[in-house]
């Protein structure tokens, strides 16, 4: 659950528990679960109506504990069960009427074929999903996969299926579409990250020859660590840049 200040109440008045918020403060709210929601993403739920703020008089939305909640619902069944916006509307207004719903398995390793999953909590193989699953998940068509494949922007296993970290770079390809960046705008995107993880490579190789199994998994536990600090160097480079640009 979403932790929201306490407060008084029956008194009548709006307390820290139900003031309406601004589309900023949910998206803070949000990032703690869910780090790479945007605030175009919350308005890209609503206008698919998933979410119904408040309006000043103005046009300011102002959100309620309970959209927020909602939010948090619609993000973790994106996450974790893959499934298209219109199934969630579907499970959350079934919810609403009382009914029981179930959902599929949300761990787990997905079967191309059949779709059953196997595995659970603790294994080590990540979540697996085919085209269509990925068409729903990053919500986009046939040629919008197509265009990325194309330009390297995703690129499926071995099997043909498509791992989390895709899912991800498919989402956020996705939002990025929607101020206007296409695929061709990209490219240099997934060179960038291609020359950082060969470099990352050549530091961990030596580790990763090593006999010893405990150097061995040190590798991978350092290749982790240098991918985070190459994102958040690549993120301040990026802001440092525009505030040059932009003042």
């Amino acid at each position: 659950m979403l932790r929201t200040p306490t407060g008084g109440a029956g008194n009548g008045t709006a307390t820290a528990d139900d003031r309406p918020m601004s589309i900023g403060t949910v998206l803070l709210q949000l990032r703690d679960q869910f780090p790479e929601v945007t605030i175009s993403k919350i308005r890209f739920l609503e206008a698919e109506g998933l979410v119904e703020p408040q309006r000043t008089p103005s046009g300011y939305r102002k959100f309620r504990p309970a959209d927020v909640e909602r939010l948090a619902q619609v993000l973790r069944m994106q996450r974790d069960h893959y499934l298209p916006l219109k199934v969630i509307r579907e499970h959350l207004d079934a919810v609403a009427r009382g009914e029981q719903v179930a959902l599929p398995a949300p761990e787990g390793e997905r079967h191309l074929t059949d779709g059953s999953w196997t595995g659970g909590p603790g294994r080590a193989t990540a979540a697996r999903i085919g085209r269509v699953e990925l068409l729903a998940a990053a919500e986009v068509s046939e040629s919008d996969l197509d265009a990325w494949e194309s330009y390297g922007l995703v690129v499926p296993t071995a099997d043909g299926g498509y791992d989390a970290g895709t899912v991800t770079v498919a989402r956020l390809v996705a939002d990025l579409g929607r101020f206007g960046l296409e695929p061709r705008h990209l490219r240099a995107m997934r060179a960038a990250a291609d020359r950082e993880a060969g470099l990352i490579e050549q530091v961990v190789a030596p580790l990763r020859r090593h006999r010893n199994p405990q150097t061995r998994a040190h590798a991978e536990a350092t290749a982790k660590e240098l991918a985070e600090l190459s994102v958040r160097l690549h993120s301040a480079l990026v802001q440092t840049a525009l505030r040059i640009r932009l003042h």
